[in-house]
């Protein structure tokens, strides 16, 4: 099942994490299949850089977004 999810990079105190579509069981480092944006949480507006209709497309073909991409989708 593929899920799109957080894939955190940067420094260990100062994370920022990709938005990927990858396989359910992977690593959170691991292969992916396609990268729909980014989102920094240090930064002061919590800015979530998402590609839409790229979002949408992967959702129609069946990824599941974990909690953390659907509430922080609702919120942007």
């Amino acid at each position: 099942m593929l899920k799109i999810k957080l894939q955190p990079t940067g420094k260990r105190h100062q994370r920022s994490y990709r938005i990927v579509v990858a396989e359910g069981k992977s690593k959170l480092s691991g292969k992916v299949i396609d990268t729909l944006g980014s989102y920094n949480p240090h930064d002061p507006e919590n800015k979530i850089v998402l590609n839409k209709t790229n979002y949408e497309t992967w959702l129609t073909k069946g990824a599941q977004p974990t909690e953390t991409i659907t509430n922080l989708v609702k919120k942007q």
